[in-house]
């Protein structure tokens, strides 16, 4: 049993193995356990491996053990489901997650310039449906898996739905946003996300009458530099512009802005607009991504 031990004679305490991780999600018995290395032995397999092949784990079960060991924030296999929305979170290691660790990656060089302050990013799309709050959920949680401390606000306050992508309870996800710049805010606006140690969100809250003049007033401005000395990444999900000019002018608090299309369904003509619009902001667009999903 000696692939399971987790302390060295010689020496501090070792990380886990996958095998012991395993062991101590299924409550394996000595018995089972001698099974699997021998099974392992024989086939020239690894741990978890063979003991799928035995039945006494699953896939999911090895893929859990493999994001402890890395550090690597996975979907929790107690509590609510995670939204099926948050690919980056349930499926790490699929395709669509791959995508985002991409768009993370060049979004990130684009970002962070040496001698340039730091800066929010708002995602910003021409029309409803185009899928900024996928978008910046899943974005969200790759960062979040970098380490770094995370904050995704959803500053869409003409239809959130961050608050319901991570199961924050009551409309709006209780207080937020627009709380807080309404002044009516108390305390645990932000609220860290299960699973994702490095990951927060900031809500909308109570969705105001009055979006847009909420956005333009200056404690919107003072807030987001106040969370840039707070966070790593701060992410910004906004209304579209079909709905009118919140995009805009939380990009520009912001300083960097990424255009988000959906294939098949943005038109030309509103995405030119929606740039066009952006040519005496303060605010860089850093790319315009097309969204398949």
């Amino acid at each position: 049993m000696s692939d399971l031990n987790i302390t060295s004679p010689d020496g501090p305490a070792r990380e886990p193995s996958i095998g012991a991780l395993i062991s101590q999600t299924r409550n394996l018995s000595a018995e089972q356990v001698e099974q699997v290395l021998a099974y392992q032995r024989a086939h020239g397999l690894r741990f978890g491996d063979a003991a799928v092949k035995l039945g006494f784990a699953s896939t999911d079960d090895v893929l859990f053990a493999l994001a402890q060991q890395f550090q690597y924030p996975l979907a929790p296999s107690a509590g609510p489901a995670p939204s099926p929305e948050l690919v980056s979170l349930s499926q790490p290691f699929g395709v669509q997650a791959e995508a985002f660790r991409a768009a993370r990656s060049q979004l990130l060089m684009r970002l962070q310039q040496e001698g340039r302050e730091r800066r929010a990013l708002a995602v910003v799309s021409p029309e409803v449906g185009d899928g900024k709050s996928f978008f910046c959920a899943n974005l969200a949680v790759a960062l979040a898996q970098l380490g770094g401390r995370t904050l995704l606000i959803d500053a869409d306050l003409r239809g959130p739905r961050q608050h319901e992508l991570f199961h924050l309870e009551g409309e709006g996800g209780r207080t937020g946003l627009a709380d807080i710049l309404s002044g009516r805010a108390g305390q645990g606006v932000i609220r860290q996300v299960t699973g994702v140690p490095s990951l927060f969100v900031l809500p909308v809250g109570t969705p105001p009458p009055n979006p847009l003049e909420l956005v333009e007033r200056p404690a919107f401005g003072l807030l987001l530099r106040d969370l840039l000395g707070r966070f790593d990444h701060v992410l910004i999900d906004t209304p579209a512009a079909a709905l009118g000019s919140d995009g805009t002018v939380i990009a520009a608090r912001a300083g960097a802005a990424v255009v988000l299309a959906r294939r098949h369904a943005s038109r030309l003509a509103s995405l030119q607009a929606l740039v066009g619009s952006f040519d005496h902001s303060p605010a860089e667009i850093l790319g315009v991504i097309l969204n398949e999903h």
